[in-house]
């Protein structure tokens, strides 16, 4: 069996349709989705964890393989005509890799795993240098339905090219891991954002105009309610963000 072939050729489907990918990131359905795609390409794997084995050059097999994978993500971008259009198809397949690619690779647990999620990172940067992606793993995009992601603040904060670990961010997360956790209904509203905060990005990233709109968020919710927080005023922060859920629920939440 030619290892390298069948790698090679498999690395581009790990991006399948992203409309029928991302209808399932939310936490009813990402669990089932992501063992269902790991199945269909765990050959994939297989093939690139034995070929490596088998080579010499393993750093320059992992790149070959990365950019297998780039190519495919940079031709989708390609064929879009509009800019407004190629934006919207490269946010969809930052979220595809962030939730299934890199997690999927990651979840095979071999030699090549992560440092091909490295070589993966790497070429992804190259070809979209504007794009901020990391590797989590399954486990940790599971978790983060129920308490961690900052969804519609990473988003836009992606946006306006700040980086994870940014001070916005923090702010936000510590507030959310003190004052609102602290309250009486805290876990109820926390649980409620993370129930429909993914499929807000999710559908925000399919307009034409979603860095206005992500833009719009950051000016009229977000940076209110970190000055709020600044301001030691934490109840107004709440209110102000529940706001802003409440609106975007309205207009991009689809079920």
């Amino acid at each position: 069996m030619n290892y390298y072939l069948t790698a090679i050729e498999g690395m581009p489907k790990l991006l399948e349709p992203a409309g029928e990918v991302l209808a399932s990131f939310k936490k009813p359905l990402y669990a089932d989705a992501f063992s269902k795609m790991y199945q269909r390409h765990v050959s994939t794997f297989d093939a690139l964890e034995k070929g490596c084995q088998m080579v010499i050059d393993k750093d320059q097999y992992l790149i070959n393989m990365a950019e297998a994978l780039v190519k495919e993500a940079a031709g989708r971008v390609e064929e879009c005509r509009r800019r407004a259009e190629k934006e919207r198809v490269l946010m969809d397949l930052n979220l595809q890799m962030a939730a299934y690619v890199l997690p999927m690779i990651l979840e095979y647990r071999g030699e090549s795993s992560r440092p091909l999620a490295e070589k993966v990172i790497e070429a992804w940067k190259r070809e979209f240098p504007k794009t901020n992606l990391h590797a989590a793993c399954y486990q940790e995009i599971e978790q983060g339905f129920h308490k961690k992601f900052c969804y519609i603040t990473t988003a836009a904060c992606q946006v306006l090219g700040k980086p994870d670990d940014c001070r916005e961010l923090t702010v936000l997360r510590e507030y959310r891991d003190t004052y609102l956790a602290s309250l009486p209904e805290g876990e109820k509203i926390i649980r409620r954002y993370y129930d429909v905060a993914p499929s807000i990005v999710k559908h925000i990233n399919q307009q034409q105009d979603s860095e206005t709109v992500y833009q719009n968020i950051w000016k009229i919710y977000l940076q209110p309610c970190i000055d709020l927080i600044d301001a030691d005023r934490p109840e107004e922060c709440r209110i102000l963000y529940e706001e802003m859920v409440n609106s975007l629920e309205e207009k991009y939440f689809m079920a």
